[in-house]
């Protein structure tokens, strides 16, 4: 069974752990390893996480697949938009549909929401194709300097709620 469980700081060791694990497997192609190291002290630092969490309203899940834990999303909810900030799977996981699955049980526990929107790298075809077949489109290319001489080149893209119309009730 699939599960998303909410995390909180005492799970900030289990999401540093999947996410050296899952960033050494996945980005080790796409960026650097001086870059990679850094990016993982500055975005998944027990500090980092920890601000994350409390002081920038991130709430984190655990993605749960028959108990053991292969993965993690992080997201940040605003009035009508979602933005996914994290949402990794361990390489192992991967193209056995359970992304799909979770981000189905994603949206099922955020509820109602007009546009849900992500970053990323250009470079990332697995996941963009990915973000593709689940219906995201590219809504923008840009480019984030992120300390060091280092930058994301990355596409915006966004998902768009189906909004459930009555036509009887013309609320649409």
């Amino acid at each position: 069974m699939t599960a998303l469980i909410p995390a909180h700081s005492n799970d900030i060791q289990t999401i540093m752990k999947l996410a050296k694990s899952i960033w050494q497997d996945h980005y080790i192609h796409i960026i650097s390893q001086e870059q990679l190291d850094y990016m993982l002290d500055k975005m998944y630092s027990s500090a980092s996480l920890l601000d994350q969490m409390e002081n920038q309203n991130h709430e984190f899940f655990i993605i749960k697949e028959q108990g053991i834990e292969i993965g993690f999303i992080s997201i940040k909810k605003t009035v009508n938009e979602v933005f996914l900030n994290k949402f990794y799977l361990l390489s192992n996981q991967q193209n056995k549909g359970l992304g799909t699955k979770v981000f189905e049980l994603l949206k099922e526990k955020i509820g109602s929401f007009k546009t849900m929107r992500l970053t990323v790298n250009r470079q990332n075809y697995k996941s963009i194709n990915f973000y593709f077949k689940n219906n995201f489109k590219i809504e923008a290319v840009k480019d984030f300097k992120i300390g060091n001489g280092y930058e994301m080149n990355d596409f915006i893209m966004v998902y768009p709620q189906e909004t459930k119309c009555d036509q009887r009730l013309a609320n649409c």
